[in-house]
């Protein structure tokens, strides 16, 4: 089985301008940096077998294998294969994921993260040698991994310079389920609408109903506040789900006409207790202060009648330097008898956290 050298190094790919944070969490866990862009960081450890590196920006984490480089893909194909056939890397990996850094901010010019042509080429020129050379055990590339796979990871530095790493997908059977973003092709979500996206709001809610596991199921009650114009809502109603969305502001017309969407036109914070009973999950993208989002999510979660579940929060940093506020975000809502919280920023989201909690027993 493929394991890290001597000298253990590992590579994290993050949200462009996210690095600062990143290199913060995972400096605390022994990793000193090695190499460093916008969107992609190498570290080092000086321990034999040190855990991948992990945080709330870490985005996806692999052993790092080198890097390759020229002007021609066919030559760094060669030359990735030659590296990986040196490393004795045997037996062969299951999986092949291939996509780029983040080249810019998510939202500036438009930019979204994920799989792109370049990328989707460099897969191409990949998949059928490391195939053939017994490197891939799979001739296909940018599928979902499956539980206790290895991956072969090839990250686009840039067009003409590769990192190549693996990490693991853990098994059940090591006494943990995988978590589903480790099984994403660089961390993003592979998703096909089956609805009209009314809003990238679509994408962030259906990503972080992934990656928190929480079980939505058809027919239960959720509540989004900061609902307008619908994206989220859109995920909720093509789940199944019984949707009320909060928001004083207009929702698109195909979100509001959908039998199952009810429109309350008005601040969460002004609606009586009473409104929320019922309601399974809770979502919350407010464009509003951490503080107030916590205030007014509190005074719903733990009135005496409440019967939320599971609540998914977004929580705007207002810049990358505010990372550091997250702990106290996170005492807070377990002073609410809230578990498993956990928090993440989504590939999707800009600079602002997805904090994840379940609620009751």
């Amino acid at each position: 089985m493929p394991v890290a050298p001597t000298d253990s190094f590992a590579m994290v790919c993050c949200q462009n301008g996210s690095e600062p944070a990143v290199k913060t969490e995972v400096s605390a866990q022994g990793w000193r940096l090695a190499f460093s862009r916008r969107g992609f960081i190498s570290f080092k450890h000086d321990a034999a077998r040190p855990k991948l590196p992990q945080g709330v920006f870490v985005r996806t984490a692999s052993w790092s294998l080198g890097f390759v480089k020229g002007e021609h893909s066919a030559g760094n194909v060669e030359q990735a294969i030659g590296m990986l056939s040196a490393k004795a890397v045997r037996p062969a990996f299951d999986q092949l994921h291939v996509w780029p850094r983040d080249r810019l901010p998510v939202g500036k010019f438009e930019f979204e993260p994920g799989i792109d042509e370049v990328s989707r080429a460099v897969g191409e020129s990949l998949v059928t040698p490391l195939h053939n050379a017994g490197l891939i055990a799979e001739p296909e590339f940018n599928r979902p991994a499956l539980p206790g796979q290895r991956v072969l990871d090839v990250v686009l530095v840039e067009p003409s310079q590769w990192a190549i790493g693996w990490h693991p997908v853990p098994s059940p059977s090591a006494g943990q389920a995988a978590p589903i973003t480790v099984t994403w092709p660089g961390g993003v979500q592979p998703i096909e609408p089956t609805v009209s996206v009314i809003s990238r709001a679509y994408y962030k809610a259906a990503e972080a109903i992934g990656w928190s596991g929480f079980e939505l199921r058809p027919g239960d009650l959720a509540v989004e506040v900061g609902a307008a114009p619908g994206g989220a809502c859109g995920r909720l109603l093509e789940l199944g789900l019984n949707v009320i969305g909060i928001d004083p502001a207009e929702i698109d017309p195909e979100i509001l006409e959908h039998p199952r969407f009810r429109h309350i036109r008005a601040r969460a914070g002004d609606l009586p207790r009473r409104d929320y009973i019922g309601a399974k999950w809770l979502l919350v993208d407010s464009n509003v202060r951490p503080d107030q989002t916590l205030t007014t999510v509190e005074h719903i979660v733990t009135h005496r009648q409440s019967t939320i579940q599971g609540m998914l929060l977004t929580l705007k940093l207002g810049g990358i330097e505010h990372a550091d506020r997250i702990d106290g975000w996170v005492r807070r809502v377990r002073q609410w008898g809230a578990r498993d919280v956990r928090v993440r920023q989504l590939a999707r989201g800009k600079i602002e956290v997805c904090l994840a909690a379940r609620i009751g027993q």
